[in-house]
């Protein structure tokens, strides 16, 4: 009897712990779909925005909307949904093809590389696709890094047919795939890497182009413990926006203070819920009703911010049940199940 109650303590254990790490991921993707997020890994991780502000970044180069050179980018994709003025929603972050397979990312979006003293005069404008992933598994099984290399490869090949046909290879957009890694090993801790195409001059020495040949960049940021020397700049600011411990006054305060991020009604949301992740991932919670959200297609974290919004007065029940995805004799019978302390 007690190797049977072993048994299905591990199995609830297991069964929570699945649950965190779906909402988690959830959660991930939609902080880093959000312009200031995105321009703030522009900055740190991609050249050509080095020496820009991040509020130049999320205001001037990122292409937000459907009508600026984004429908088509992906093959097969001729239905792109629309974007929210501060969100990224990609086009369905989905890139298939008869022939090859499916592949889903994270976060794709377009940006306009910023024009230099010796391109200023150019009439094409210089595009860019970057790609954003969330990756909790550093070791999945295979080496994250040739993934990587597989997603960038992806995102070129994929431009044949909507940015160039036939024999127009010049027409080719350089990629971008930039991995935030939650949990690397130790070795990885607070180290920012990037992985790119450079020339290696055997004999002579020829020089061609690098916007000929500078392509495709995998860059991994895998973040670490905060006493860690290099504990600072875009890894200090993704550990703490992504962090489920950290409370949501003290993540709000380093965000705004050292990071100049500005705290919108959506952004503070996700960051909240974030933060009651840590706190959602029990059993009980899910008898108490919280759960029944799930089932509706939405994550414990997220219902449990619901909830408090419409204890707050801040939205009605009839609002809150469709974003929720249930009717609103559902949703009531979650808040009557929900005692106040859960939220």
């Amino acid at each position: 009897m007690e190797k049977q109650n072993t048994v299905e303590n591990q199995l609830a254990h297991t069964i929570t712990q699945t649950e965190f790490d779906s909402d988690y991921d959830k959660t991930a993707k939609k902080l880093l779909a959000n312009k200031q997020i995105l321009a703030q890994i522009m900055k740190g991780c991609v050249d050509e925005y080095s020496e820009c502000s991040v509020d130049e970044i999320a205001e001037k180069y990122i292409e937000g909307t459907p009508e600026v050179g984004t429908v088509g980018v992906h093959v097969d994709d001729t239905n792109r949904p629309p974007k929210a003025p501060e969100i990224i929603t990609g086009s369905n972050n989905e890139d298939s093809t008869l022939t090859e397979g499916t592949v889903r990312y994270d976060v794709r979006f377009d940006a306009i590389a910023p024009a230099t003293a010796n391109d200023a005069a150019q009439q094409d404008v210089i595009r860019l696709i970057i790609n954003v992933e969330a990756q909790t598994a550093f070791n999945p099984g295979y080496p994250l890094t040739k993934r990587a290399i597989y997603y960038c490869s992806r995102m070129i090949s994929a431009q044949h047919g909507p940015i160039f046909k036939k024999s127009e290879y010049g027409k080719i957009r350089k990629v971008y795939s930039i991995w935030v890694c939650t949990k690397p090993s130790d070795e990885f801790q607070n180290t920012l890497t990037r992985y790119s195409i450079r020339p290696e001059q055997l004999i002579g020495n020829a020089a061609e182009k690098s916007e000929n040949y500078d392509l495709m960049s995998v860059v991994t940021i895998c973040l670490g413990k905060p006493d860690a020397e290099n504990y600072t700049g875009i890894l200090k600011f993704l550990d703490v926006l992504l962090s489920s411990s950290r409370a949501a006054t003290e993540k709000k305060k380093i965000l705004e203070e050292e990071f100049g991020v500005a705290m919108n009604e959506e952004l503070e949301r996700e960051v909240l819920i974030m933060c009651n992740l840590s706190q959602g991932v029990k059993a009980e919670g899910r008898e108490e009703g919280i759960g029944i959200g799930r089932e509706e297609g939405i994550g414990i974290g997220e219902m449990r911010m619901l909830i408090k919004q419409v204890r707050k007065g801040r939205v009605t029940v009839e609002e809150a049940a469709e974003d929720a995805e249930m009717t609103v004799e559902e949703f009531k019978k979650v808040m009557e199940n929900t005692p106040l302390q859960a939220v």
